[in-house]
């Protein structure tokens, strides 16, 4: 039977890997992934031995419909991304898009993402908020930040570390010095580390101390 299966992968810990993904990618006809060579790493840990293809924001519309007419042919295949749920601030949304115009059963499997857990430990209200990926570059930013600024809603973020104290500074400049913030940075892994204060406070700390790692940022929504 044909079917796309959406499986998560360990943001950094491989024992987070479910035993059920595992059978998945055990029984899959082929694996797509966002890059060969990460997934690979996975499939070894694992002892699982199956075709990998790329599947990525440089490809994705260029091999979609070959990959949908396989899937409706009757192949079975799991996606991949890099670290976390495909489709969340990663490559994947096309594929299922196409996949239900094409009549092709989609099955998205329960596992790691960053946000969630950087949610929970950050200790800022979590009934309500709003998950915004990586803030634009330029294009975008001032209107989107703007709109914010008097959001109630718990914000969250993913953030490059190269680009964190920047991301820091604007959101003083937006939403006030004061507003609390947690940064959660290399979860899962050995040197996991979650940041509580203010804006302020955190921003001058990663400035000081530099900045490695996986980053998410959440921001309590105005009070």
């Amino acid at each position: 039977m044909s079917k796309l299966f959406i499986v998560p992968s360990p943001i950094g810990n491989l024992a987070d890997m479910t035993y059920r993904a595992v059978k998945v990618l055990e029984e899959a006809h082929l694996v797509l992934a966002e890059d060969t060579r990460t997934s690979a790493v996975l499939l070894r840990h694992y002892g699982i031995d199956k075709p990998i293809t790329p599947y990525h924001q440089h490809n994705e519309h260029k091999v979609l419909q070959h990959l949908v007419s396989q899937l409706q042919s009757g192949k079975t295949m799991a996606l991949l991304t890099d670290a976390g749920t495909p489709g969340v601030s990663d490559p994947g949304f096309l594929l299922v898009r196409e996949c239900i115009r094409g009549n092709v059963p989609v099955e998205c499997l329960p596992g790691a993402t960053a946000f969630v857990p950087a949610l929970v430990n950050s200790g800022i209200p979590m009934n309500r908020f709003t998950f915004e990926g990586f803030p634009p570059l330029k294009k975008g930013r001032h209107t989107l930040f703007t709109q914010l600024a008097t959001d109630d809603r718990t914000m969250v973020f993913y953030e490059s570390p190269m680009r964190l104290v920047k991301t820091l500074a604007d959101f003083i400049q937006y939403f006030g010095a004061d507003r609390q913030c947690c940064v959660s940075r290399e979860l899962t892994k050995m040197f996991e580390e979650n940041k509580h204060g203010s804006l302020q406070e955190v921003h001058d700390y990663y400035k000081e101390k530099g900045v490695k790692g996986e980053i998410v940022i959440i921001v309590a929504g105005v009070q």
